[in-house]
C-alpha cells in the first residue's frame, strides 16, 4: 500500500518538471500590409481617420488574393486601430475568411523620429518621442522567436510603423525610415529565426496590384476611379476614316 502513493507522487513531479520545461524556439514570419488608400477629411477625427477610398477597397481585395494565394496560414491577425487600416484587414477578410483580427492600439500611425531635418523642425519632440516608444513596444512585444511550433502572423497597419520596424529588423538606424517608401496595399515580410536572428524577406512588394492602382509610393501619381470626360471633336471636324480591313 506504500508503494502506490509513492510512485504517483513520482509521476506527478515529473508530470510538473516537463510542463514546466519552456518549449523550443521556433521561426515566426511576420507580415506587414500597409493600408489601402484613402482620402483625406479634415472633418474626421485625426485619431481614427477616414476610411478607404474607392481604390483604397480595390487595393485590399486584391491584398488579400494575393495573402489567399501565397497559400499561408496565418496563426495571428493584428490591425490597427484607424479606420482605413480597419477597413483593409475586413477586406482581405473576404480572401481569409476565417481569419479574425485583434485591434492593437500601439499599431497606430505615428511619426518617429528621422534624418530629414525638414520633418523634425515641425513636429514635437515628445510627440516623436512617444512614437518611437510606441513602435519599439510592438517590437518586443511581437518580433521575436515563435515558442514550440513555427508561426505565421499578419499586421495590418501603416507606412511609417511598417518602415520604422524595418529598421529594427535590420539593425540599423531607426532614423532611417523615412528614407523607404513602401505604396498603399504593400507586402512586406520578415522572418524571425529561432536564434533570433532577422531575415528580411520582401519590403514594399506591390507586384499583386496593377500599373494603374498603385498608390502611396515615392514617384506614384494620384489617380481615381472616376469615369474621364469624354473628349469629342471639334464642331465640323470630318471624323477619321475607318481602318482597311485586315490592317
Amino acid at each position: 500500500m506504500t508503494r502506490r502513493p509513492l510512485a504517483f507522487a513520482l509521476l506527478l513531479t515529473a508530470g510538473v518538471a516537463a510542463a514546466a520545461e519552456p518549449a523550443a524556439p521556433a521561426a515566426r514570419t511576420i507580415v506587414l500590409v500597409r493600408h489601402g488608400h484613402y482620402a483625406a477629411d479634415a472633418s474626421i477625427d485625426e485619431a481614427i481617420g477616414p476610411g478607404l477610398s474607392p481604390i483604397g477597397v480595390a487595393q485590399a481585395h486584391l491584398a488579400g488574393g494575393r495573402l489567399a494565394g501565397d497559400g499561408t496560414r496565418f496563426d495571428a491577425w493584428y490591425a490597427s486601430p484607424m479606420q482605413r487600416a480597419r477597413d483593409t484587414a475586413a477586406t482581405i477578410g473576404a480572401a481569409l475568411p476565417t481569419a479574425t483580427y485583434t485591434v492593437v492600439d500601439d499599431l497606430h500611425e505615428c511619426t518617429p523620429p528621422t534624418r530629414r531635418r525638414e520633418i523634425m523642425k515641425d513636429g514635437k519632440p515628445e510627440s516623436f518621442a512617444a512614437c518611437k516608444a510606441q513602435l519599439d513596444r510592438v517590437f518586443e512585444a511581437y518580433f521575436r522567436p515563435a515558442a514550440g511550433a513555427e508561426r505565421s502572423e499578419l499586421f495590418v497597419c501603416h507606412g511609417n510603423v511598417i518602415r520604422y520596424l524595418v529598421t529594427r529588423a535590420l539593425g540599423v538606424d531607426s532614423e532611417a525610415w523615412l528614407e523607404m517608401s513602401v505604396g498603399h496595399a504593400s507586402v512586406t515580410r520578415i522572418r524571425v529565426e529561432p536564434d533570433g536572428r532577422f531575415k528580411v524577406l520582401g519590403v514594399g512588394e506591390v507586384g499583386h496590384l496593377p500599373a494603374t492602382l498603385r498608390t502611396g509610393a515615392s514617384g506614384d501619381p494620384e489617380r481615381s476611379l472616376e469615369v474621364p470626360a469624354l473628349r469629342t471633336a471639334p464642331a465640323g471636324a470630318a471624323p477619321k476614316p475607318a481602318p482597311a480591313s485586315g490592317s
